[in-house]
């Protein structure tokens, strides 16, 4: 019988599971569940003979696929990826996807959300700032990018982005000013909300020299990845501009410090928590087993990122 693996730290909500079990028992399919492990070795030891694995925020390291002695295709159940070594299910032959989209609108409601928490100065009893009027810049302008932009102007908000692999023309029919640089969306906007992955070419690619390029008053939200930021940069820029705020649901190496120093200016969710609602946990789960078992039974490629 063909093994399909759930391995998730961080589980996926009953409901999810039990959509997702369904897919597979439809197939059928035996669902394994790997929830709340302790130690990498459980997933190691669990991967042995499975077919498929669905994964949220897991590592899959090389030495997780190198297990994995069956296993023809994992998929992570959102749209980052780069918790998947790809090179190493690549040499073992394992197809790698994601599900974008299906997390889309949570995330986008998540950005929207910290940015009035941080406008509203926390909601610490002090005057804080409405979101009519200002000019909001969003760096990245796919699934998540499209969301926010709708949202935002539904506040009233100026709507700016920045998207090399997006035409300019796909953005402005969306009712988005389209800019030519990062540097340029950086310096118009009084908020930037980060959508970029991480990879070779972004990792600290947020740096001080484009973050001192905002106007007064200005907020970065980062509902992407923390290695993006480059840390020692934030830091700098948080300690020459009192006007300067940061807003993210993955907490920086040095949060600790920044919350020390800049309190009410930056806040950070406990977890990361752009996935964290009940229909994005059944979507993206639903789609992962989809895609599994459409792979296995039709060859079926789509969403591949290997």
């Amino acid at each position: 019988m063909t093994k399909v693996l759930i391995a998730t730290e961080k589980p996926f909500a009953k409901a999810a599971v039990k959509e997702i079990k369904g897919v597979f028992d439809k197939a059928g399919y035996e669902t394994i569940l790997l929830e709340k492990y302790a130690d990498k070795s459980d997933f190691i030891n669990a991967v042995k003979d499975v077919d498929g694995v669905i994964i949220r925020s897991d590592k899959a390291t090389k030495e997780v696929l190198d297990a994995a002695d069956n296993l023809k295709i994992i998929v992570r159940a959102g749209a980052g990826y780069d918790n998947i070594d790809l090179e190493a299910a690549t040499a073992n032959n394992v197809v790698a996807m994601n599900t974008p989209g299906q997390n889309s609108n949570a995330v986008a409601e998540l950005a929207i959300g910290m940015m009035i928490y941080q406008a509203r100065k926390q909601f610490n009893g002090t005057a804080g700032t409405e979101l009519k009027g200002k000019k909001i810049g969003i760096h990245a302008y796919g699934n998540v990018g499209k969301y926010v932009a709708t949202i935002a102007k539904g506040f009233g908000m100026e709507v700016y982005a920045f998207d090399p692999f997006v035409k300019k023309a796909a953005i402005e029919a969306d009712g988005v000013k389209a800019v030519d640089s990062a540097e340029e969306l950086y310096s118009i906007c009084n908020y930037i909300s980060l959508h970029i992955p991480a990879n070779e070419h972004t990792k600290g690619s947020i740096n001080y020299d484009l973050l001192m390029k905002m106007p007064t008053n200005a907020t970065l939200l980062n509902t992407a990845r923390k290695e993006v930021i480059c840390e020692e940069g934030l830091k700098k820029v948080l300690a020459e501009r009192a006007d300067f705020y940061y807003v993210s649901d993955i907490a920086p190496d040095c949060a600790a410090e920044l919350k020390e120093n800049y309190d009410i200016r930056c806040y950070f969710t406990p977890k990361k928590m752009g996935a964290q609602t009940a229909e994005a946990n059944i979507n993206a789960g639903i789609a992962a087993a989809t895609q599994i078992v459409n792979f296995l039974e039709k060859g079926d490629k789509t969403f591949q990122v290997n």
